[in-house]
């Protein structure tokens, strides 16, 4: 291509960037040319391809400060806060927690930190200070880190690489970002390219309009030259995200087998979402560290199936025992986020239980969204998806239990499924549910199954009927299918990698 013919295949985006390469900056370009930088870069990436520039674009990864980390920076480390509270003489960890004013997590990996760094003891439930008066005024490697943030990965030294991985451990202190880094040079075309004056050519056609057809006023004008021979950018079809897909896969799976879908409120009262299976209210996972309390209170469902269920709480049925202590209304009152999509199963039991005692049979599922009170981390989220069934039939036996959840599980790419023995306090036999992985060749623990107590089932429906029940996690599925190792990219939105993803077919 002629220096010509050059100039007149220049678009406006070139032609307002030409000027100002010999800066060989592009921050400069971008500032100077009043471009946004994705434009700016798009025009740069135009003269790359006209043997203008030889653009160059590298990708640095470069460490900053995170939520938690900007606030530390400035109030300083949960370690220095509570090593300024014990400095001054022996206190209890109850105390040395909130003079500190930590979280139940920010207390804790103060505590350990110090504790690696032998500068406290702990005695008798009392934290001790056992380093020297210097450490107090002497910054930790962690806390000069933090001061010198953000800063280049590859530029770290040994000293600040140590600091970066005992932080990085902790929560949103620090993080890395990949930054984009455009470098070019000027070829000899583009050396003379930036002598011409770009003004000769006057005011080029970009294209064709409509009202320049009719009113003919293209005539006499000349247009830009195009390239047909540049790659244009790959145009990505809009898809459903591919959690969605799944899901929709394993309803069809369920639909197949013949069960009903189970819908109902992410909010449940306590009664359903534990009283009602027989879950004991001083049971660990009733507290606020497992669960998702509202702070409010919702009325229960009529008197007759709240006296039953508190006379299983209180003195067992059907020969049991219960569980031996006074059952409070209130606490099953209390309003949650649903830990487990058997609170669906309860409730279709209580529905049942108003039709004749020969039509409260059926197969039903559910998947859905539930919540648990969970520090997030690779292998944990505060929230995640769980597929529930049940099986009411008088019929039914273990054997049809494992049955069922051998179907499912083949027709979800899981041919090899083994059950383990297990407890759980509404089943009775229990099991767990493993997946055999071909590929990695290991197995895979999905969750629990196993047939209601009559604990659960008399109160619910008036009658013991064998009640065939599982509720393993789904998202443990979809790690495993889509090959991804930390739990939080099912939700983090990743366009590439939501792009790129297979969709789920078996």
């Amino acid at each position: 291509m002629g220096m010509q013919e050059l100039i007149e295949s220049l678009s406006p985006m070139e032609k307002k960037v030409i000027p100002f390469l010999s800066l060989s900056n592009f921050d400069e370009i971008v500032k100077k040319s009043q471009l946004d930088r994705v434009s700016a870069l798009r025009a740069l990436e135009f003269l790359n391809s006209k043997e203008v520039i030889d653009l160059k674009i590298e990708k640095k990864k470069v460490i900053d400060l995170g939520i938690n980390g900007i606030y530390y920076r400035k109030k300083g480390l949960p370690e220095r806060q509570l090593l300024i509270i014990c400095e001054k003489e022996p206190i209890s960890l109850g105390n040395a927690q909130k003079q500190a004013r930590l979280s139940d997590n920010e207390f804790k990996a103060a505590l350990g930190a110090l504790k690696k760094k032998a500068l406290v003891d702990i005695k008798n439930g009392r934290i001790i200070f056992t380093g020297d008066k210097s450490d107090i005024v002497k910054k930790s490697l962690e806390e000069q880190f933090i001061e010198i943030l953000p800063i280049e990965f590859d530029a770290l030294s040994p000293e600040q690489k140590f600091a970066f991985d005992k932080l990085k451990e902790r929560k949103d202190i620090v993080i890395v970002n990949e930054n984009q880094v455009v470098s070019f040079v000027l070829t000899k075309l583009g050396q003379g390219l930036i002598k011409e004056d770009l003004s000769s050519v006057g005011n080029l056609i970009e294209e064709i309009t409509s009202d320049m057809v009719q009113k003919e006023s293209w005539k006499g004008k000349k247009f830009r030259r195009y390239d047909i021979i540049s790659k244009v950018p790959k145009i990505t079809g809009g898809k459903r995200h591919f959690v969605n897909q799944s899901i929709s896969y394993g309803r069809r799976v369920w639909s197949e087998m013949g069960f009903q879908e189970m819908t109902g409120s992410l909010i449940q009262e306590s009664f359903w979402n534990f009283d009602s299976l027989f879950t004991a209210q001083d049971h660990p996972v009733r507290e606020l560290q497992d669960t998702f309390f509202l702070g409010k209170e919702r009325s229960l469902p009529e008197r007759k199936i709240v006296e039953s269920t508190k006379k299983a709480h209180e003195h067992g049925v059907d020969g049991s025992l219960g569980w031996q202590y006074k059952w409070n209304e209130k606490d099953a009152e209390k309003l949650v986020l649903r830990t487990h999509t058997t609170a669906l199963s309860s409730r279709t039991l209580y529905e049942l239980s108003k039709l004749p005692k020969e039509k409260r049979r059926g197969k039903f599922f559910a998947i859905g969204k539930c919540f648990r009170n969970e520090t997030v981390d690779w292998s944990h989220g505060f929230e995640f998806n769980q597929t529930e069934g049940i099986v009411i039939d008088s019929e039914a036996d273990f054997q049809h239990l494992l049955g069922y959840l051998k179907e499912f599980f083949t027709k979800m790419g899981f041919p090899k499924v083994r059950f383990r023995p297990a407890y759980f306090p509404y089943t009775e036999p229990s099991v767990e549910i493993d997946v055999y992985h071909p590929e990695k060749k290991r197995w895979l623990e999905l969750g629990g199954a196993g047939i209601f107590r009559p604990e659960v089932t008399i109160p619910l429906l008036g009658e013991w009927v064998p009640v065939l029940a599982w509720g393993p996690g789904f998202d443990r599925v979809l790690m495993d299918y889509y090959e991804i190792k930390d739990l939080r990219e099912l939700y983090k939105n990743d366009i590439k990698q939501l792009r790129n993803t297979k969709i789920w077919i078996k």
